[in-house]
């Protein structure tokens, strides 16, 4: 299960009246996207499809500094440049303190780890399901992603990106234990750092010593902003900002941040930035919106607006469920207006490689 296919399913169990049929559901959503992906492969030549939260559907340069073809897990942070890491939050107690705010926020990580054994990859907040997490790489490089909620059924009952769907549902006993997934080299622990948290780290690597030392990494007493190059500035009415997401394995070539904007009962909206080095500057797209004076760009399918004008940088807004007749009941898109709002208020770093510099 993806992250968009976890996300979607979570939000129609919190969202909708009654049983959802979330298998159907998801079914609909990959058969959708495998359609999407045949059309733009060919259509694009030998472009790049950047795939988002909800298929970037633009074509850009083949070569976008580790974009291409790269998966969180496996992508490296080049040794040459130090990646960034989410800021300190002043004044803001940890999970050990409170571990009851964790995922409560979609703008804090509750916990942090260790920079001078860990290197930081990637971080993200979902208030939707209670879920903060942390991807990092410890000992000769291999990928951890670390994930911690004070709802045990966040992360026993949800998968893990890059592992069969369900590998590990219902079979973790959070004691410390070290899970095996059939099929792959893939290992699991999960365990209580403390009483009120549960914790649950994975690599794809069957390195267990490095597996275990994991829970001595984390600093449990520290809090972090959930913080990208980009910032939201104006929301919509009565909408908020439910999660925050960055990938940074690949920096400085590449990154990407990606929000969640949320309002009663059932309208969400998903904005996206993908930052490449060697991305080209010409889109091939004409301005044929205005985004409070910013030039904007509607997709022809009538969902997704893009700010134009960012160096290196593509950033869109999708305002509609994106798998019609498979959303929730009474479901209620966003407006176009709504998402222009956002993009019109969005401030992005002048320097995405410059950390100290986002906004």
């Amino acid at each position: 299960m993806t992250d968009l296919d976890e996300r979607i399913a979570s939000e129609l169990r919190e969202q909708a009246e009654g049983e959802i049929d979330t298998g159907r559901l998801l079914r609909g959503s990959r058969a959708l996207g495998r359609r999407r992906q045949v059309r733009r492969r060919a259509t694009a030549g030998t472009a790049l499809a950047l795939v988002g939260v909800l298929g970037f559907t633009g074509a850009v340069r083949a070569d976008l500094g580790g974009l291409a073809g790269r998966m969180p897990w496996t992508a490296a942070t080049p040794e040459a440049a130090p990646p960034p890491m989410p800021p300190l939050a002043d004044g803001v107690p940890g999970a050990l303190q409170r571990p009851d705010l964790v995922g409560t926020d979609p703008q804090v990580l509750h916990l942090g780890v260790d920079t001078t054994r860990a290197r930081y990859l990637g971080w993200s907040v979902h208030s939707s399901n209670r879920v903060e997490s942390i991807r990092f790489s410890v000992g000769d490089g291999h990928p951890v992603l670390l994930e911690v909620s004070p709802v045990a059924k966040a992360l026993d009952n949800t998968s893990i990106d890059g592992f069969p769907t369900q590998a590990v549902s219902g079979r973790l006993a959070f004691d410390g234990g070290v899970l095996r997934v059939a099929g792959t080299d893939g290992l699991v622990t999960s365990w209580q750092p403390f009483p009120g948290l549960y914790a649950r780290a994975a690599t794809l690597r069957g390195d267990v010593a490095a597996l275990k030392r994991v829970a001595g990494l984390v600093r449990w007493d520290e809090a972090r902003r959930c913080t990208g190059p980009v910032r939201l500035t104006t929301l919509p009415a009565n909408a908020a900002v439910t999660s925050c997401s960055v990938d940074a394995a690949a920096f400085p070539k590449s990154l990407t941040a990606q929000l969640t904007v949320f309002r009663e009962p059932s309208s969400t909206m998903w904005m996206k930035l993908i930052y490449g080095a060697e991305m080209g500057e010409d889109t091939g797209r004409a301005s044929n919106r205005d985004l409070g004076g910013r030039p904007g760009f509607r997709y022809p399918d009538g969902n997704r607006l893009e700010l134009l004008g960012l160096p290196k940088v593509r950033l869109t807004v999708d305002f509609a469920w994106p798998f019609p007749g498979y959303g929730p009941p009474g479901q209620v898109n966003f407006a176009e207006a709504d998402a222009a709002t956002v993009l019109a208020g969005t401030q992005v770093a002048q320097d995405l490689t410059r950390p100290q510099t986002w906004p």
